[in-house]
């Protein structure tokens, strides 16, 4: 049976996933999830996911969860070229330390960052408080800071000379804020060249077809009542 995988491209480990099995060649039938329709809480997804998130993966009558696990899933099963996770035991170290790291770091300041900009106050109707969201945009800066020094420095990629999930992992959690508004290469330029450098490893058109979805989320119509209710509270708590 084909391997199936549930994402909705608005979610950045979503992405990561699409991104990179179109890029290796990985044939795969995709559930589009949609989020902002609130279809992950229902209970035909719970059956494939019962803690109701994106993204979610069956390969025949195995399911898993969880992004980074689903990656290098992936990775193993499909023996995609040795840059994307390498065997070389500390070039793998420094893949898992960005991914180990992320977490709750970039990738929540990034997410915290579109949906206090952009989703609530568009998509929701809601107002945030301003010194709120100056505090996030203050700690995605500080995050955006870590990501350059600790793990760029002067190399290519973040692992070095060659793309690898944790550069693949990084972009797309870059593109939410970025799809939020937020200027985030402005006055960074060596984040910048890497961020062009990624974009052609994985090829432009591909990379274009994964964001498009998050790049035009400005546009998304509001949440009806009904679905406003019932994303809210997972939005609170996810933001927090």
């Amino acid at each position: 049976m084909v391997l199936e995988l549930y994402l909705d491209l608005l979610s950045q480990p979503c992405r990561a996933i699409y991104i990179f099995a179109k890029k290796n060649g990985i044939p795969f039938q995709m559930h589009t999830v949609e989020l902002r329709e609130g279809e992950h809480l229902s209970d035909a997804f719970a059956q494939v996911n019962p803690m109701k998130k994106v993204p979610a993966m069956k390969d025949d009558d195995f399911t898993l969860s969880e992004s980074v696990a689903i990656l290098l899933y992936l990775t193993h099963k499909y023996k995609v070229p040795d840059h994307w996770y390498p065997r070389e035991l500390q070039a793998r170290a420094r893949v898992d330390e960005y991914l180990a790291w992320q977490h709750t770091a970039l990738r929540r300041s990034c997410l915290r960052a579109l949906w206090q900009k952009m989703m609530i106050p568009v998509f929701l109707g809601e107002q945030v408080p301003s010194e709120t969201l100056t505090a996030t945009l203050a700690e995605l800066d500080v995050n955006l800071q870590v990501l350059e020094d600790k793990f760029l420095q002067d190399k290519a990629f973040l692992i070095g000379p060659r793309i690898s999930l944790a550069d693949l992992v990084a972009v797309t959690e870059v593109m939410h804020p970025v799809g939020g508004g937020c200027p985030v290469f402005e006055g960074r330029p060596k984040l910048a060249a890497w961020y062009h450098r990624v974009e052609a490893a994985v090829g432009k058109d591909l990379f274009r077809e994964a964001h498009e979805v998050i790049l035009k989320a400005k546009d998304s119509p509001p949440a009806d009542l009904i679905s406003k209710q019932k994303l809210m509270p997972r939005v609170l708590a996810m933001i927090q």
